[in-house]
């Protein structure tokens, strides 16, 4: 498994690099998994509809191949990508199917957050990661969308740290009307935790450690 941090990157070269190696890629390349930031950025899924942009803004729109709606990237977002091969598994583990992928995301976000003393629970229909702010509405605080082509994954989960979240006032997020978003920074914030390190490069690492703990 190779580990890369991009660092803040432009969505549009990443998604290509992305493409590229998995076209390329055999069953004896290793899995890679890419940790970044984006540029602000709005993304449109396969299944996206213009309807769910709501106003227009200086932010890109870049069409996508990947599962899902629209949904927005930016600073302070931290960024997973799986480049797996799905069923050529490295020494000789088990292979995955793109339903216990998703559950591997999710889980390992969960497991992040509880870390933190974030009380995170997943929707059965709606996918992604959701937080009950202080009235016990549900908002969405890591939002995933994936595809595979040659048994390989890539795109991956998007998890809010320390993001400005009003660009999401401008979309439907994921398609869902009324969805509202929370990142770490204001949970914490509610939980009057003011002092925990929420550095990305940190969290990039907590995060591998229960994702690649629940993959073996």
């Amino acid at each position: 498994m190779i580990i890369k941090n991009l660092g803040l990157v432009d969505y549009q070269a990443t998604f290509c690099a992305m493409k590229d190696f998995t076209d390329k890629r055999d069953q004896n390349t290793p899995d890679e998994i890419w940790i970044c930031e984006h540029k602000s950025v709005f993304t449109q899924g396969l299944a996206g509809k213009a309807e769910h942009i709501l106003h227009k803004s200086d932010i890109p729109i870049i069409p996508t191949d990947r599962g899902g709606q629209v949904t927005y990237h930016g600073p302070g977002q931290l960024i997973i990508y799986p480049l797996l091969n799905l069923k050529a598994r490295p020494d000789h583990l088990n292979p995955i199917g793109i339903r216990a992928l998703v559950s591997l995301l999710e889980q390992a976000t969960l497991d992040l957050l509880k870390e933190y003393n974030i009380d995170a629970y997943t929707q059965a229909l709606a996918p992604g990661i959701y937080v009950d702010n202080s009235l016990g509405i549900g908002q969405k605080i890591a939002s995933l969308g994936l595809r595979v082509r040659k048994n390989c994954s890539y795109h991956g989960i998007a998890i809010n740290i320390n993001c400005d979240l009003s660009p999401f006032d401008l979309i439907n997020p994921c398609g869902y009307v009324g969805l509202k978003m929370i990142n770490l920074a204001t949970c914490l914030a509610l939980n009057k935790n003011l002092t925990q390190n929420i550095s990305l490069d940190l969290l990039g690492k907590q995060y591998l450690k229960y994702f690649l703990g629940n993959l073996s």
